[in-house]
């Protein structure tokens, strides 16, 4: 009995440090893009968190602010949507 509860507990376990490994690595394919940077337009994409800034030259400049605050802000809110499910 006491074998059959650790067991139920470990795969617990496994499956969320899967879930938190798969949402750090996507998918690994070539396919799957992190960002995407548009010349002709100007445009930074990126596709993790859904944000399109037309500043590319700023951001080539080195002024990236704007989208590490972005992640920051979508990191976050992840972290407390875990926390609050965890509860």
């Amino acid at each position: 009995m006491r074998s059959r509860i650790f067991e139920m507990e470990h795969q617990k376990y496994l499956a969320v440090i899967s879930s938190k490994r798969k949402t750090m690595v996507s998918t690994g394919d070539r396919s799957a893009k992190i960002r995407t940077y548009n010349y002709p337009q100007g445009r930074v994409t990126d596709h993790r968190i859904h944000l399109t800034l037309y500043k590319l030259n700023d951001i080539l400049d080195g002024d990236i602010q704007e989208l590490i605050d972005a992640l920051q802000l979508a990191e976050n809110a992840e972290r407390l949507k875990e926390a609050v499910d965890s509860d």
